[in-house]
This record gives structure tokens, sequence and C-alpha cells, in this order.
């Protein structure tokens, strides 16, 4: 029988380089596993996802002719086994020998055999004459992140760790490292609900670059505060947690469904509003505002290595018109004394820095520079926040977020 972690696996790499699907989607449609190896596929197939380039060079010298999409899925999977994840051979070789005979792949059992056997010989040494960042990173995605593109993708090799938010007074978990900008941070792979004090709300996951806007936008206690694109919520729980009368806007009927229950499970009752923010029209304006627009969210690529693969250029064209659009609603709803914080969880400098300067030209907001004590190599020349994977490499790095602060001209 084939084993149910490298079947599982090889789905899900079908799922998301055929069907185009995220990891988690994926994975949440697969049939029912034991949760161990519901987690060995996932991080099986994340691994393949993260190295594919590399382990592609690997099977290069081995393969006369282009195999067929679903057989080089194989061959990854076992060479993943054999070079990154320390899967004894016989067991790599054979899970994948069986695996092809499963996938209805027969007449090619000789062949992974021989390859898997040949790289299980040379072993993870083979990896050591390899340019793994660059060849596991898409070119356009290298070029684009300028002199910080090496340490951003070998940042990308490493599985991300997990960062919480607290509620305020509540018992930290046992066991994290308390981070400099005020995030508990837990090593890779840490089961969140089997934290004490998760079903108590004492705490949500929120990556440590990710708690930078709601913090930056700095509101009062009672301040009205509107919140764009608000959903999953992580970012709304914290400007509730800071006292401010928080209206949370999100357009998508099941994302907002998930941000109630995300609030609820905190105890967090803002003003809810299903509507697309560009179209949305209050009665009042807002003296904060906190923009976290949607974005190719290469600045998670970390937690989603599928992203390496499903995102193209194309995408970050079509991402920048909406973040002009929701910038555009966003001026028209500030105050003219209030501030706006713009942020995306992207390494793309289109979403970032020349949205910005886009939209002080086009609506006559002025930039005002931002200070973060805390990480000081995160503050750009300009006064905005940019952080990436490769900072704080002593800590775990960070996920690559791009913030801004504007007000009225």
């Amino acid at each position: 029988m084939p084993d149910p972690t490298r079947d599982a696996a090889f789905s899900l790499l079908q799922a998301v380089l055929a069907k185009g699907k995220p990891l988690d989607a994926a994975l949440d449609a697969l049939p029912r596993l034991e949760p161990r190896d519901r987690a060995a596929a996932h991080r099986l197939a994340a691994c393949v996802l993260r190295h594919a380039g590399t382990l592609d060079a690997v099977l290069e010298p081995y393969l006369r002719r282009e195999p067929p999409p679903e057989l080089r899925n194989i061959l990854r999977i076992g060479a993943a086994g054999l070079l990154c994840l320390g899967t004894p051979p016989h067991a790599a070789v054979g899970t994948a020998v069986e695996l092809t005979r499963a996938r209805r792949l027969a007449p090619f059992a000789g062949l992974v055999n021989a390859v898997l056997r040949k790289i299980a010989a040379a072993g993870p040494a083979v990896l050591e004459e390899l340019d793994m960042p660059r060849l596991d990173t898409p070119a356009w995605a290298w070029a684009s992140w300028g002199e910080n593109a090496r340490v951003i993708a070998a940042a990308h090799a490493r599985e991300a760790p997990l960062d919480l938010s607290l509620r305020p007074g509540a018992a930290p978990p046992p066991g994290g490292e308390m981070l400099p900008t005020g995030s508990l941070r837990f090593p890779p792979g840490t089961a969140v609900t089997e934290l004490p004090g998760f079903a108590a709300g004492d705490f949500w996951v929120q990556d440590a670059a990710a708690a930078l806007p709601a913090r930056l936008l700095a509101p009062a206690p009672g301040e009205p505060v509107l919140d764009l694109c608000a959903a999953p919520g992580g970012k709304t729980a914290q400007l509730c947690a800071m006292g401010a009368a928080v209206t949370a806007v999100e357009r998508d009927e099941a994302r907002m469904a998930r941000l109630r229950a995300n609030l609820a499970r905190l105890g967090y009752d803002p003003e809810l509003v299903t509507a697309d923010a560009t179209l949305w029209r209050p009665s009042q304006t807002f003296p904060a505002i906190l923009l976290d627009a949607p974005c190719s969210a290469t600045g998670t690529i970390r937690r989603h290595p599928e992203l390496l693969h499903l995102r193209k250029p194309r995408d970050i064209a079509a991402m920048t018109r909406a973040q002009d659009a929701l910038l555009d609603a966003a001026a028209a709803l500030l105050s003219p004394v209030g501030r706006l914080i713009y942020a995306v969880c992207s390494l793309q400098p289109e979403e970032g820095v020349a949205r910005i300067a886009a939209a002080c030209a086009r609506l006559g907001l002025r930039r005002q520079p931002l200070a973060l004590p805390e990480l000081p190599e995160a503050v750009t020349p300009e006064g905005d926040i940019r952080t990436h994977p490769g900072l704080w490499p002593e800590r775990g790095g960070m996920d690559g977020f791009f913030i801004a602060c504007l007000t009225p001209g």
C-alpha cells in the first residue's frame, strides 16, 4: 500500500502546481487523515515547494527527457525526503516507487528507483555545490528584491515561527520568547490551539511584522478608527485592545464570518460592516484609518511557499490598481487632521513605496516619517517601514511588510 504521507503530499503538490490552489486550501480538501500524517504531508509538500528549483537541479543529470509533471512531483518528493528531511533511503525510495505504481505510472517505477538510489548515494553533500537561494527563487522576484534578495531567499528556506499578540493583562503562555516589539514567539510547528489561554481568548496569531501597522497608528482610547480590509482580524483585535472605537470593513462575506468568529473568541465587539471599501460611504470621516490592502503577499512566502509558484509579474499590476482604488477611498474618508496607515504584506516595491509616491501626487497627501526604535534597520530613508524575512535572523526572521503614514496635504 502507498504511504499515506507521500500520497497526501503528492495530492497537495498536484493541487498547487497543476490547479493553482493555495496550499492551505488544498490541505483542507484532503480526505480524512490522522493528524500526524496530515502534518507530515504538509511539511513534505511545503519542502518541495520551497526547494523545487534545487530539487530539479539535482534530478536533471539523471533524466534524459522531460518526465510527465506527475512523475516529476514524485521524484521531487523522494529527493526532498532524502536531501532535506532525513528520510532513510530505503523508505524514501520504496515509498516513491509505490506511489508511482499507485498513481498509474507503473512503467516509470524502474526509473524512479534508479534515480532516487543514485541521489541517495550522493547524499545531502550534493546540495553544497548548488546556490539554493537563487535556484529556489523565480528570476522576476529575485530582481525585484534588490540588494536584499539573497538574505530574503535564504530566509525562505526556513519554516516561520509562531508569533502571538497578547490581550492586555493576559498571562503569556509558557515557552515563548518576548520580542522587543511586544510579540510573543514560539518555535515553528507549535500548535496554537494547544497553548494555555487559547480558548479563553488570551492571544491571537499574528506575525511580529503584521503587528506593527496598528501599533504605528497608535489610536488614543476612545478614538474612532476605521479598519479597512479587516479580515481575518488580527489588526482589528489590536485596535480594540488599545481601546479605540473601531469600525471594521470587509467586503468578502466568508472572510467577514472568519473575522467575526475570531473577534468573538477574543471577546471584542467592534462595529462590523460588510461592504466594498471602494464604494462604502459613511456619513462621517475618521481621524485614524488603517488600510491593510490586499496584495501579492510575497512577504509571507515562508508561511505560504506555494506563492513562489503561483505569483506572476502580471499579478502585481492588478494588485497595484486595486491598492490605488483603496487609497483613493481611504483618503476620501480621512478627516482634515487625520492620519492614514497604509500597509501591505508584500516585498514588491510596486506595492509599497511606488503606491505612496503615486498617492501623494494624485491625492495631495503628505508622507509622515515613522519611527521604530526596536527595529531601526527597518526604517527607510523616506521614513517608511520595510521589514523582510532576513531581519532578526538570530530570532527567526519576520514577514515582509511595507508600512507608511499619510496625512492630508
